[in-house]
Parts: C-alpha cells; structure tokens; sequence
C-alpha cells in the first residue's frame, strides 16, 4: 500500500511540472527542454521502436530544424518527440543524456534508467493508468535532480537554480551538501537550503575553468544522524558565447608555385575557441575578407569556411609570376564562432602568400654575336657575355650554365658564371699563337641549372656565337734544343768549342735578326759569338770546381730579336766534364801518434785524390827516398788505400818528420812526396802521454780487429796505442 502511495504521488508531482511548464511556457518561454529529467523502466530490455518516454522541447519559435542526438548509439529521439530505441536492447545502461539545438535552443536532459517494481506495482499502475512515460519517478525518497547554471551570470547572488526533495522530510531533517563547490575549493560556489532543500549558485561561474560540478547530498536529523542519502547532484555549467576564436599565429606564410592549376591548395588557417566544442559557441568559420593587392582579380585565392584550407581560384595561365603586379599578396583572414552567424564573436589573422617561380623562360642572348681582340700568348677572361632571364633571379630557374658546343678543338678556352649578375666570363687557358691562326669562332650556348618545364625549350636565341681576333705580339725568340747537353774534359785548352746555341724567331712573319749573350756563366769560362751563337771556353774548365755539380756546369744564355720593342728569350747549356788526372794524391792523417816502444807501435795511414776513377785509386804509399830511413820504419799495402807504418825500434819521446811518397793509378800517374808528422809518445797503462797529451788506448787485439776492418771498407777512423784519428 505504501509503495502505491509513493508512485502516486510521483505521478502526481510529474503532472505538476508538466502543467507549470505549460503555463510557464505560454506566460515566459524558456527555450529548451522544458522538463530536463526523465525515468524509464527496465524490465528486461527494450524493443525497437517502442516508445521509452516522451520529452519536452520548445524552442519558443515553432521547433523549426530542431536535432536530437542521444549519448547512447542505440537510442534516438523520433518525429513526435518520442525516446525510442534503434534495435532491441538488452542493456541501455543507467543514465542517458539528450542533446536537443536548433537555431533559437541548444539544451541537455538527462534519461534515467531504473529497475522496474514488482509485478503487483505494475498491475496498480495499470489501474491508475500509469505508463512508462513519466518524468521524475525516483526510487528513493531524497531526490537530487540534474541542475544547470549559465556561466557569467549577472549579480545580484545567490540565485536558487534547483531543488533538491524527500518524500520523508520531516519538521527535525537537515539538507547537507558536500563536495568541490560546496565544502571543498573553491568553496561556497553553492549552497543548500538547511530546510527546504533549496540549491543557490553564489558567484559567477566560467565554465572554461570548471565545466561541471559533482556533489552529494544528504538529511540528517538536528543530531546528525544520516537520515537518507547521500545522493549525487551534477551541477553543469552551461557554456556562453564568451570567447573569441584565436589563432594560432597572428601571420602565416604560404606559398604557391606559378601556373598551378585551380584548386590547388596553398595552406591553412586554424583558429582555436575556448567555448564549448559541443555547441556552436566553437563552431568555426573562415571567411576572406580582404586582399592586398586586389589584381588581377580581387578573388584570386578562396578558404574553406569549416577547414580553413586555402586554395588558388585564379586560372593556371593567370598566375603568372612574370606578369602578375606583385610575387607575395596579402589576405586578411576571419574567422568567426556561432557558424559564422552575424552574431558570432571573430578573430583575424593575415596570411602572406607567394608565388614562387617555375623554369618556365628559357634563358636569351642579349646578342647573337659578341666579338674581342685577344693578344698572342696572354691568357685570362676575353669577354662577358650578356643573357636576359626573366624568372626568379638567384634560383635555379635563372641561373645559367654556358657551354661551348663547337669552335675549341684545342679547349683552350673555358668559360665560368658571374653568381653576381649571371655573364658568362669567357677565358683563355692557353694561349693563342698569331702565326698559327689569326681569327677563332666559337659557337656559346646558355641553360639553366634547373630543367625548364615539360612545355618551354631552349631556341635560337639560347646560343651566341663569338668572334676572336689575335693581335701579334713581337715574341721572344726560343732555344732548341732547351736545355743543350753536351760532354767535354776538364782542362781544355783556352778557345776550345763548346756548342753551337740554336734559336729560332716565332715570328715567321716579320723579318728579324737574333743575337746571343752570356746570361749567367758562374765561373766565368764561357763565351759567344753574338752573331753565330757559337760557344768557346774563355778559361780552364775545372771538374773539381766549386761551381761543378755532379760533373755537371750550368750556364745560361740569352737571344734577343730586333723587333719593335725587342723581344728576348733563354737557353740553358749543361757541360758534362769529364775527368782529367790533374790532380796528385796526397796522405791522411798528416799527424799520427806511435808508443817509444817499438812492439806496439803501428799506425794507419791512406791516399786520397780530387780526381775520379780511375785517375785516384788504387794507391801505392812508400817511404821516401832518405838513406837509412829503412832500419827505423816499415811500410806494408793493407787494401787499395790505405798503408800500415811500423816502428821496427824504440826512440826517444820526440816529434819526427817522415817522408812518404803516395802515386794515384792515372794514365799517366801522378806522384806526391810529402811528410807526415810522428808523434812518439810514452805509453803506460793505457794511457798516452805526448808533450803532455793523452790519448785512450787499446791492445793489440783492437789493433788486429782495426786492421781487418780497414782491408773490407777501404777506410775508417779508429783508436790506438799507436793508431792516431784521421
């Protein structure tokens, strides 16, 4: 029986609000859902098309183009305002969330779905004509509706925005609200009636910082004892057009290449709103408003209105970066929230386009022929050469690149690009000889480093031809051959030929005389005859000279024409002198050192020559010619160089002069009798002692091995008792 009473009532409530929206609608309309709440049962599922429950919108203007969109796929809102389902469904959840906008209205409901009552409830509700059409049935006696709040809005607070109801509140209950907004930061958004269950916003909400609130609610008796509760009470904020749409950049830069078809996108253009996505608050739309310059159409380019895309409406052949008035135009872009509607709040940004360049002009000669005058044997640039390119300067569609494509088969031209103003600079790499050929035509073609599109070619005016005239210069005269080798003994007799010098004039042309002189003749044993070229030695020719060079003399010689002005050329003659036995061998050391006692005192000693093989070497060292000179020393052939002397008695410590005579192996041989100086010294325990100097010793085992190493190599430099450093 109390079951029946409380889903009576329930009815009855949903009556009244029906009724109050009614009125309220036909004195003060609220465009909207007029009832925001709603219940349906489950017993089971729902099958498809069956209608759930009806809602309650006005747009207070006819509900003309009005959308429903429901939170769950499966449901839908049909052409009388009927929740209904799509298919049959098992399960459709607990809460459902109705989104109801036209062009006067943009509102939420909210459908909550509960368990159906036992089958004797549902056959009362049959007799008292009760169907699942009816909004604000609870199951529970404390009832806390969804609520909802406009942001921004104006004082004076509080403002009451809802109610929260029990069917048991008694004269000793409590209403109490909990939750961020209420107790916890930011508190005191929102406050509850103690008594009446009344809910009252405070201050001014933005719903960009906080969208929505959850709460809960509960009755205490004045003890706080929980009565009922606690419940959940959601509080939305609902979003006002309050935020102006905002670009990410206040300049963008794009850029679009010439003669791109229509259509073709440039970039794009986004702007960003902090209103509610869900509700055309933040419903975007671009539009151009102006463009700078405004030729050859002020409407060259168009903007999507939803995607921001702008794309080119001129025709390809129009867009012309060659032609058009500027490269870069200038678009003032706006776009503006509530889908571009007059009362939509806007934001600008400007977007600066360019046109870029194609290869779509071939490069042209500013003339077909270019000529200059080059001097025989110069080299370096002869001239510029001049082209006109109407693309984009300093890309590579304007760039050029030339090239010789006939008229060099000696490649002695080459030619390079000024980066600065595009010439191309033709230069000699070898020079031109006058006598050979006067007058050279050169054939020059120009491209660009970049391809020229599939639709332009290179034409006559892509090549140039060049004339170069050759202007005789008087040139010096040349040696043959350079240099003059030639072979010749040392000590010739003065007056002796040497060479004959050959010189020829390039320019066969011109009638001149040539006449030779010394250069550079170090030594000074040369000299010319001016008129014949011929070479005479003026002095001895010296192969052990300072100014010979492995047996080679140098000398430098000049000829000069009778041209106007005269011209002079250089010749080298390189002498190779052969060796002439002019020179006696002599001894070293000339200072040798032996002990006064007579069985260890050996020494070495070797012939040396400043002539060559074979007028030095093999030598024959002897004693000189001095009676009695035998008994005291000895002299034994060790190699081909070297002699040992021998003391064959004791002396007194003293300094003696000994003659030697050493021969050198020359055809004829030469002779030198000379002296050496001999040391005679006292020798006790390894030391040496002569007038005072002393010398490291060695015994006679040193001696052997010294002697043994001089037969292999000829010479060498060594310590003894008897053997002194040479």
């Amino acid at each position: 029986m109390e079951i029946g009473i409380r889903i009576l009532v329930a009815f009855l409530f949903s009556q009244v609000v029906q009724i109050g929206a009614q009125e309220e609608g036909e004195s003060g309309c609220v465009p909207g859902f007029q009832v925001k709440e709603y219940q349906v049962e489950y017993s089971g599922g729902f099958q498809k098309d069956r209608p759930l429950t009806q809602v309650f919108f006005d747009d207070c203007a006819g509900n003309d183009g009005v959308v429903f969109e429901v939170s769950h796929p499966d449901f839908q809102v049909d052409e009388e305002m009927n929740l209904v389902a799509r298919r049959d469904v098992m399960d459709g959840g607990t809460v459902l969330f109705i989104h109801g906008v036209n062009k006067q209205a943009d509102d939420l409901a909210q459908v909550d779905i509960v368990r159906a009552p036992p089958r004797s409830l549902q056959k009362l509700r049959g007799r008292i004509g009760l169907g699942q059409m009816q909004p604000y049935r609870s199951k529970r006696a404390l009832f806390a509706p969804r609520m909802h709040v406009s942001e921004n809005m104006e004082p004076p607070f509080p403002k009451v925005i809802g109610t929260v109801m029990s069917q048991g509140m008694e004269a000793n209950h409590i209403f109490h609200m909990t939750g961020v907004g209420a107790d916890q930061d930011p508190k005191g958004v929102f406050t509850i009636d103690r008594r009446t269950g009344e809910v009252s916003v405070s201050q001014e909400l933005d719903r960009e910082a906080i969208s929505s609130y959850s709460l809960e609610v509960s009755v205490t008796d004045i003890n706080g004892r929980l009565i009922e509760g606690p419940v959940r009470l959601q509080v939305d904020v609902n979003d006002q057009n309050d935020n102006r749409p905002i670009f990410k950049e206040t300049r963008y830069a794009g850029e679009v290449l010439e003669g791109s078809p229509t259509g073709s996108l440039v970039m794009t253009m986004t702007a960003e709103d902090a209103d509610d996505p869900r509700l055309q608050n933040a419903v975007l739309r671009y539009n151009i408003v102006r463009q700078s310059p405004d030729k050859p159409s002020p409407n060259m380019f168009y903007i999507n209105p939803e995607s921001g895309n702008i794309v080119t409406v001129i025709s390809p052949t129009l867009l012309d970066r060659e032609t058009l008035p500027t490269t870069q135009y200038e678009l003032e872009i706006v776009a503006q929230d509530m889908k571009g509607r007059d009362v939509g709040l806007t934001g600008t940004a400007t977007a600066t386009i360019t046109i870029t360049d194609k290869n779509d002009h071939a490069p042209e000669f500013t003339h077909s022929l270019f000529s200059a005058s080059v001097d025989e044997g110069s080299t370096g640039v002869v001239v510029n050469l001049t082209v006109d390119d109407r693309d984009d300067p300093a890309t590579g569609a304007w760039r050029a690149i030339y090239s010789i494509i006939n008229g060099d088969p000696t490649q002695s031209f080459e030619i390079h690009t000024n980066p600065d103003n595009n010439e191309g600079m033709l230069s000699l790499i070898k020079p031109l000889d006058y006598e050979s050929l006067v007058f050279h035509t050169l054939l020059i073609k120009v491209e660009n480093e970049d391809r020229l599109v599939p639709d332009v070619g290179y034409g006559s005016s892509s090549t140039a031809t060049v004339h170069i005239t050759v202007q005789d210069v008087n040139e010096g005269p040349v040696f043959f051959p350079d240099p003059l080798q030639v072979t010749k003994m040392e000590n010739v007799p003065l007056g002796s030929f040497v060479a004959s010098l050959n010189a020829t004039d390039p320019d066969v042309l011109q009638s001149q005389s040539i006449r030779f002189a010394v250069l550079r003749d170090p030594a000074n044993w040369l000299s010319v005859n001016p008129v014949r070229g011929t070479v005479n030695t003026s002095a001895n020719l010296d192969r052990e000279s300072v100014y010979v060079h492995d047996n080679k003399y140098t000398a430098i010689f000049m000829a000069t024409d009778n041209g106007n002005p005269p011209a002079t050329g250089t010749g080298t003659l390189v002498i190779h002198l052969e060796d002439y036995n002019d020179n006696a061998p002599y001894v070293h050391p000339s200072v040798v050192r032996v002990c006064e006692d007579a069985k260890d005192s050996v020494v070495i000693v070797g012939g040396r020559d400043r002539d060559v093989h074979p007028n030095a070497g093999p030598f024959k060292i002897e004693l000189g010619k001095q009676p009695g000179l035998e008994k005291t020393w000895k002299v034994f052939r060790v190699n081909n160089t070297h002699a040992q002397i021998m003391l064959l008695q004791s002396m007194k410590r003293a300094n003696y002069q000994l003659p030697l005579v050493v021969t050198d192996s020359g055809m004829p041989p030469l002779s030198n009798s000379t002296e050496i100086k001999v040391q005679v010294c006292t020798c006790k325990k390894n030391r040496m002692d002569c007038n005072g100097a002393s010398s490291l010793c060695s015994n006679l085992m040193m001696l052997l091995l010294a002697v043994v190493l001089l037969s292999l190599l000829g010479e060498f430099t060594g310590c003894s008792t008897t053997v002194s450093t040479w």
